[in-house]
């Protein structure tokens, strides 16, 4: 695999590839230009408004002197200007790389530093975060606004030291930079579909985060896979909430929805008030969220007395759904689609089609259409058949092409042709596949493997477990032992011996947490899943200050 981001895909034979996505707002102009692609707070940007204005900025981009493969970083929510300059980087041959403005200063300039891009699009909500994090970049970065026409206009005054005093005019890009490190092959010709297209950081929940490069092929694979499992067509109107910092902001129903001619309402962040008055408004037929999303929407005063007729459908990612939240929405029509996917892979991997997922709560599902998936033991790498548990391997034309400027880390994902999830995932005859837990998360006590999710599902079946995670702890003894944070639900009295006894019902001894401490909160990432390096450090601190209100030792160990 590729360690930069310059691949060139083959010979260009004079038109874009057949699977760029910089075709798709065109296509879709020349059959309905008067559709409405994009509802942004309020605002609609048709299809004709989309292709003429992603066109304008693409030759915009040429014109200043910007090359293929050349990254375009971006701090800015979810926008109609977002999209913009996502299709007018596909034209032109450009990698978009968004940014959370979520993050700290120092880790936007780690990113800054790794993606070394040749410019950065922000907006008057990021500027402030934006010049603190350029201002500890070692070499300059051209800053512009997104623009409010489709042209990004750059700042008015350096906000580096090492910039020159260069005023832009309005409505004009900075141009790019003629001496700037980085790959110099040629770059003429057409986009080609295995030129990067997308280029999106990890959560790096265990590590630094590292940038994943999708291509155009990666994108167009992935959402076709999609397009067989969650079908949309002109018709439908889908509410996206997911940050476009995240892969599934973009290639979990947008960009199928904009390849198919569909409307996208976009929201900058998620209220589940404003979010049941859009679905009523807007008649939204899909969304896609975690389950975190769905059990606000479910809380919200005014959820039963919404009208949800027209949401038919609707995508769950990023852990597997409660059955009680499942029900509710089974309930009021709407069907809910799990899933399972990672960054590497599009994300699409597996998902439970909505007919089965009153029968396969807790399952990740079969895998997508054009994905291939297999298991591995852990120890010895040697593919299972048949039912078993083991590493989740996934391959198949919407893998990613590999980490930016990563070698190492890149050969390490990939094994024989498949890459690598870190998932362990238990597959049963029907050839079902459940999710059993990260690889890294699984701690070893007395020789006896524990899969933190499973304590924590056993937990949250306790009436009075609002919420809860299980981390391993070094012991001198077993080696490592299960300490779990419990947030208690209001008004529901217990204590820790409670939870052990309730545990010790439901479990084998060694998988019984040793010690259970309660917390006001947990600490949650930005597509809900819980930050464990942050509950290690919590349970340890707790551990250390002789907090424990019980102890018990691990069962069934020798």
């Amino acid at each position: 695999m590729n360690n930069d981001v310059t691949s060139h895909g083959g010979p260009h034979h004079g038109a874009p590839g057949p699977h760029t996505l910089g075709r798709w707002p065109t296509d879709r102009a020349r059959l309905h230009p008067d559709r409405v692609a994009i509802v942004d707070r309020g605002v609609e940007l048709t299809y004709r408004d989309l292709d003429e204005r992603s066109r304008a900025l693409a030759e915009a981009w040429r014109r200043a002197g910007y090359r293929r493969g050349d990254r375009v970083a971006t701090l800015v929510g979810n926008s109609a200007e977002h999209v913009i300059a996502f299709f007018s980087c596909a034209r032109a041959g450009l990698v978009l790389v968004p940014l959370s403005w979520r993050l700290t200063a120092p880790e936007l300039t780690d990113q800054l530093t790794q993606a070394d891009p040749a410019v950065l699009l922000v907006e008057e909500e990021t500027e402030t975060l934006a010049r603190g994090a350029l201002a500890r970049v070692a070499a300059p970065v051209p800053t512009a606004y997104v623009g409010q026409v489709g042209v990004e206009a750059p700042v008015s005054a350096p906000w580096h030291s090492n910039h020159d005093n260069t005023a832009y005019a309005e409505g004009q890009l900075p141009l790019a930079a003629a001496g700037r490190p980085g790959a110099r092959l040629d770059q003429a010709g057409p986009v080609q579909d295995e030129d990067p297209l997308l280029m999106v950081f990890t959560s790096g929940s265990s590590a630094r985060p590292k940038a994943a490069v999708l291509t155009h092929a990666s994108c167009f694979w992935t959402n076709l896979s999609l397009s067989r499992t969650l079908e949309l067509d002109e018709t439908d109107v889908v509410l996206s909430v997911l940050p476009q910092f995240h892969v599934g902001g973009w290639n979990i129903q947008p960009l199928l929805a904009w390849w198919t001619g569909a409307t996208v309402v976009l929201e900058r962040s998620f209220d589940p008030g404003r979010a049941l008055c859009l679905i009523a408004e807007h008649k939204v037929t899909t969304m896609m969220g975690v389950p975190t999303h769905y059990a606000r929407l479910s809380e919200h005063p005014t959820f039963d007395r919404t009208d949800l007729t027209a949401l038919r459908s609707a995508v769950v990612g990023g852990a597997p759904m409660p059955a009680p939240l499942l029900r509710i929405f089974h309930q009021h029509g709407v069907a809910l689609t799990q899933g399972y996917g990672l960054t590497e892979a599009g994300p699409n991997v597996l998902c439970v089609p909505p007919r089965h997922a009153m029968d396969r709560v807790g399952w990740a599902g079969v895998p997508y259409p054009h994905v291939e998936v297999a298991l591995a033991d852990p120890a010895t790498g040697a593919h299972l058949s048949g039912p078993g548990t083991g590493e989740l391997l996934v391959r198949g034309p919407g893998m990613f092409a590999g980490y930016f400027r990563d070698e190492p880390a890149t050969r390490a994902i990939w094994r024989d042709g498949w890459l690598a999830t870190g998932d362990v995932a238990t597959r049963d005859d029907a050839g079902y596949l459940r999710v059993v837990d990260r690889l890294r998360n699984i701690y070893i006590s007395g020789g006896e493997n524990v899969a933190p999710a499973e304590v924590e599902a056993a937990l949250r079946m306790h009436p009075a477990v609002e919420d809860v995670v299980v981390v391993g702890v070094p012991d001198t003894r077993w080696g490592e032992r299960g300490v779990a944070l419990v947030v208690r639900r209001p008004g529901v009295v217990t204590d820790a011996a409670d939870l052990i006894e309730h545990c010790r019902e439901r479990l084998a001894a060694f998988k019984v947490p040793t010690a259970v401490h309660f917390v006001r909160e947990l600490h949650y990432g930005s597509l809900g899943k819980v930050a464990r390096e942050a509950a290690l450090e919590a349970a340890l601190a707790a551990e250390d200050a002789g907090a424990t209100t019980a102890y018990v030792r691990p069962g069934g160990l020798s």
